[in-house]
């Protein structure tokens, strides 16, 4: 299935989008997609619904973040060995976990704004998860059993924040608008090859980021289970993986986002998005 959230920032309706492309209005089945509602539970209760009984939705309306209100929003950072390689930086032994706030979370359409001052922000196409059963220590054979669905990510970043303005990334990482996700979960019993899936990032027009989500150094399933041995996973936490090489502080020159530029994305069978950047207004 396909599971989204569309509609005027707030006011989003849960959607699945059925074999036709329609959108089919979910509000009389569930509230929304947060963390009482995103579980197998509910997977379940949608899969016995008749769809075509459902109002469609007219699909020109905004789409909204694809996950509402997660408790955590976890990032993994470094976990593309081109990537690494590309800041000279060595391999990572372990995932790199850092958070990002959830107040940053955005739609796929939605603009991203520079933040005030910033002269770094940037760039990173994600693969990314949401939780779907609560995992503590959980084996990395049983890890997917945890997972409810995929999902589009970018890991908008300020550089300067996340490297120069103390020890941790988060304050980098989590101004408002840098984590728009979508369009829309894909569930994961309708993409076994998650694991291979081209990904790009293009800015103007120009290609940026090309990779495959095979090339990540800690799969899914292992970040899975090492995070839930750090911390308790939850339905609705959500999680991006780490971005391929062309970030744009890897340039030379470096090319940061000011404000005016058009930044799109895609990873297959997980949607598109397209982001209008403007720069910070009082």
């Amino acid at each position: 299935m396909k599971l989204l959230r569309i509609g005027e920032k707030g006011k989003e309706k849960p959607a699945v989008i059925d074999d036709q492309n329609n959108y089919k209005d979910l509000s009389s089945v569930i509230e929304d997609f947060n963390p009482k509602t995103l579980n197998f539970e509910t997977l379940k209760k949608i899969k016995n619904t008749d769809l075509s009984k459902l109002p469609t939705i007219d699909s020109n309306q905004r789409i909204g973040a694809c996950v509402s209100k997660p408790s955590k929003f976890i990032g993994i950072g470094l976990n593309f060995k081109d990537h690494a390689e590309e800041q000279n930086l060595p391999i990572p032994k372990e995932p790199i976990i850092f958070s990002k706030f959830t107040s940053c979370i955005s739609g796929p359409n939605d603009p991203i704004v520079v933040p005030k001052g910033s002269n770094h922000t940037d760039w990173e196409v994600e693969i990314g998860f949401v939780i779907g059963k609560k995992a503590i220590n959980v084996s990395i054979e049983n890890a997917l059993d945890h997972v409810l669905g995929f999902f589009l990510v970018n890991d908008v970043s300020e550089r300067d924040f996340q490297k120069n303005r103390g020890l941790t990334w988060d304050k980098g990482k989590g101004f408002d608008t840098f984590g728009p996700i979508g369009p829309f979960i894909v569930t994961t019993d309708e993409l076994p090859d998650y694991q291979n899936l081209d990904m790009f990032l293009d800015v103007n027009g120009k290609r940026m980021q090309t990779g495959n989500t095979s090339k990540m150094i800690f799969d899914i399933k292992t970040l899975v289970s090492y995070m839930s041995s750090c911390m308790s996973l939850h339905p609705g936490d959500i999680c991006c993986t780490g971005t391929p090489p062309g970030v744009g502080e890897n340039m030379k020159p470096p090319h940061f986002l000011k404000g005016g530029e058009e930044v799109v994305l895609g990873i297959d069978k997980l949607g598109t998005q397209k982001h209008q950047v403007v720069p910070y207004k009082e």
